[in-house]
């Protein structure tokens, strides 16, 4: 079976999720309101500038939708038992996987353009648009592969993947410079926020934004990358374990 026939499955099965999973309650919950508050709660009281409150959300934004979708959607197959037909398929598991993440990419690319064109309404400039652009979507690819990581564990409950994909999203958006700078971050929370892919997506933004940023465009881009191809390739190793263990 040739590549195009492989990515023509990964699209069919795309669709699939779009049509299914994007007004689940747990994509709508940890996608959208959950960084839309956390958000505020960080805002209200605080004389910050606009461009970097936006390009903050932006980041968290891209983040938590990207990672919200990919999740979900095999412990619910598995409880549908639609991952049975799908295992039977003539797809293999990196094409599941990319159809996947195809759907997720969409989602948080889309979502992204709320809190870009709230910025423009608040009179935010883009000073760097093809930038911002490769940065959105990168970031979306590299979350979404960080989201097949958390729906590897065999389990047919939403609920218990969200747990476990909580508790390593909430901290990454406080060592990842979205509250403040990396670079008025000490040595010891610097080198924690180089570990953080969050990081550099939000380093971006600001660039974007505000023409200010800790690291250059090109770091920045490159660990993007990094993340992607190696949370893609544990995705792979770890949905081949658990597979059987669904079916």
């Amino acid at each position: 079976m040739t590549m195009i026939d492989q990515l023509k499955r990964a699209w069919a099965i795309s669709k699939k999720d779009i049509m299914i999973y994007y007004l689940k309650g747990p994509v709508i919950i940890f996608g959208l309101l959950f960084p839309a508050f956390l958000f505020l709660a960080f805002m209200i009281g605080r004389d910050l500038p606009v461009d970097f409150l936006i390009a903050g959300l932006l980041g968290m934004t891209i983040f938590f939708t990207s990672t919200s979708v990919t999740p979900v959607i095999a412990p619910t197959e598995t409880q549908t038992r639609n991952l049975e037909r799908l295992a039977a398929s003539p797809v293999s598991i990196t094409t599941i996987l990319l159809g996947d993440m195809l759907a997720s990419v969409l989602f948080g690319i889309g979502i992204s353009l709320v809190p870009i064109l709230l910025g423009i309404a608040l009179g935010v400039a883009i000073t760097h648009p093809f930038t911002l652009a490769v940065a959105i979507v990168l970031a979306s690819f590299c979350f979404s592969a960080m989201g097949l990581i958390f729906s590897s564990t065999p389990t047919s409950m939403t609920s218990t993947v969200m747990m476990i994909s909580t508790m390593v999203k909430f901290p990454l958006v406080f060592i990842s410079g979205i509250f403040i700078p990396v670079g008025e971050l000490p040595q010891w929370g610097r080198t924690l926020a180089s570990i953080s892919p969050l990081t550099y997506i939000t380093d971006l933004c600001r660039y974007s934004f505000q023409e200010t940023n800790y690291y250059s465009v090109q770091v920045s881009i490159s660990a993007l990358i990094m993340f992607l191809i190696i949370f893609m390739i544990a995705a792979v190793k770890l949905h081949e374990k658990s597979l059987p263990k669904r079916l």
